[in-house]
C-alpha cells in the first residue's frame, strides 16, 4: 500500500491546536498566545481546543484528549494539527483514538516531536497517513538555520515534492527556553559545533534509502511489541524499499537507553532498516557506559550504518522529518544530508 500525504498547507487554511499530552500552565500562556498570533500572522486561521489545561501532568482525561484529537484530524476544515509541546503520557490515548475514522478521513498534517511521536508513529504505521516529526507550536516562531526546514514549509510542500536538509553547522546547549520571562523569543543561540558522525567511522561513506519512521525513545519505545508500535508490520505493508529509522533520547541515562533500544530491536523495529539515525542527546552516561555504548550494544552487530548526532532530538535545531516519506541519507565526509520525497 502507498503512503497517503495530506494536502499542502496554504495561507487561509485552518490549523488546530490541542494538547494530546501536557497542557499549558498559566505562566506559559503568554508564549502560547504569541505563537498563535505568529501562525495568524502567516495567514492561517487558528482554532484552539479545550484540552489545554496545564495544571497537571496531562491536559485532560485520556478519552477527552483522544476525542478532541480525533475530531480535529477528521474535520475537513482543519488542514494541520500541532500541539504546544510534548509531555510525558500520551500512551494512554492509544485505546481511545479512532484510527478507523482517521484512516477514512482526508489526511490532515499532524505535527510535533517528543511525546507527540507517541501519537505520530501509530497514526502512520496503522493508517498509512504521513505525519510530521517537526517542531511543536512553542518552537515554531524561532528563526531556523538554512540547513533545516520549518514544519510549516514542509507541510506546504506539494505531493511528490522533495525536501532537502543537511546537518546543522552549529547547535545549542541542552535545556529549555525561558518562555516565562521572554514569551516572544524568536532567536536561538547556536554556540556549539554541529555535524553528524558514524558510530563506526569505518562504515562510511553511507548512502542509504528507505521510508522514514521513528520517534522519542523514552515515550515511543513503550509502544514496541504492541499493535500501536508495529514497525515491522509497517515495513512489510508500506515500505518495500526498506526503512530509515530515527530515534532520539531526551535525557535517559545510557543504561535506560540500551534497555529501550533492545526492546525496540526485539520487537522488530530494525529488521528492515537500511540505516539508523540517532539524535544528538544530553542523556548522561551510566558510570563508564556512555550513550554511544548503549547504541553500540543494541545496533553494533546489525550490519546497518548508524548515524550519530542527527538533528532530530531535543537539542535545537530540528530537522523536519515526514514519517512515511521516501528518504535518502548521505554521510560522506563533509556531505551530510537527508532528502525526502513525498511519494
Amino acid at each position: 500500500m502507498t503512503i497517503r500525504y495530506p494536502a499542502p498547507l496554504q495561507p487561509g487554511d485552518r490549523i488546530g491546536v490541542t494538547s494530546p499530552s501536557s497542557g499549558v500552565p498559566a505562566h506559559h500562556r503568554p508564549r502560547l498566545e504569541f505563537c498563535l498570533e505568529y501562525l495568524r500572522g502567516k495567514g492561517f486561521e487558528v482554532v484552539a481546543g479545550e484540552c489545554m489545561d496545564g495544571s497537571g501532568i496531562v491536559s485532560a482525561p485520556p478519552r477527552e484528549r483522544a476525542a478532541e484529537l480525533t475530531a480535529m484530524l477528521t474535520d475537513p476544515s482543519i488542514r494541520a494539527v500541532v500541539p504546544p509541546w510534548g509531555g510525558e503520557i500520551s500512551t494512554d490515548l492509544m485505546p481511545y483514538l479512532d484510527f478507523d475514522a482517521i484512516a477514512a478521513a482526508d489526511p490532515t498534517w499532524l505535527v510535533g516531536f517528543s511525546d507527540m511521536s507517541t501519537v505520530l508513529l501509530p497514526i502512520t504505521t496503522m493508517t498509512g497517513i504521513a505525519t510530521l516529526h517537526g517542531q511543536n507550536l512553542m518552537d515554531t516562531p524561532f528563526r531556523r538555520p538554512e540547513e533545516t526546514r520549518p514544519w510549516l514549509d514542509v507541510a506546504s510542500a506539494p505531493a511528490g515534492g522533495r525536501i532537502e536538509q543537511s546537518a546543522a553547522v552549529a547547535t545549542r546547549k541542552p535545556g529549555f527556553d525561558n518562555f516565562t520571562d521572554h514569551p516572544d523569543l524568536t532567536e536561538w543561540t547556536f554556540d556549539r559545533p554541529g555535524g553528524w558522525r558514524l558510530l563506526d567511522p569505518g562504515a562510511g561513506p553511507v548512502r542509504a534509502s528507505g521510508r522514514l519512521i521513528g520517534g522519542c525513545v523514552e515515550t515511543v519505545g513503550w509502544l514496541a511489541g504492541t499493535p500501536y508500535g508495529d514497525v515491522r508490520g509497517f515495513a512489510e505493508k508500506h515500505a518495500p524499499e526498506g526503512l530509515i529509522v530515527y530515534v532520539e533520547v531526551c535525557g535517559n541515562e545510557a543504561s535506560d537507553t540500551a534497555r529501550s533500544l533492545w526492546a525496540m530491536r526485539l520487537a522488530g523495529w530494525f529488521e528492515h532498516a537500511s540505516a539508523i539515525l540517532f539524535a544528538r542527546t544530553s542523556g548522561k552516561a551510566t558510570g563508564a557506559f556512555t550513550q554511544d555504548d548503549a547504541v553500540r550494544s543494541a545496533f553494533g552487530d546489525l550490519g546497518v550504518p548508524v548515524v550519530m548526532d542527527v538533528d532530530c532530538g531535543h537539542i535545537a535545531p530540528h530537522l523536519s522529518l515526514v514519517n512515511g516519506a521516501l528518504a535518502e541519507v548521505v554521510v560522506d565526509g563533509a556531505e551530510q544530508r537527508i532528502s525526502q520525497a513525498l511519494v
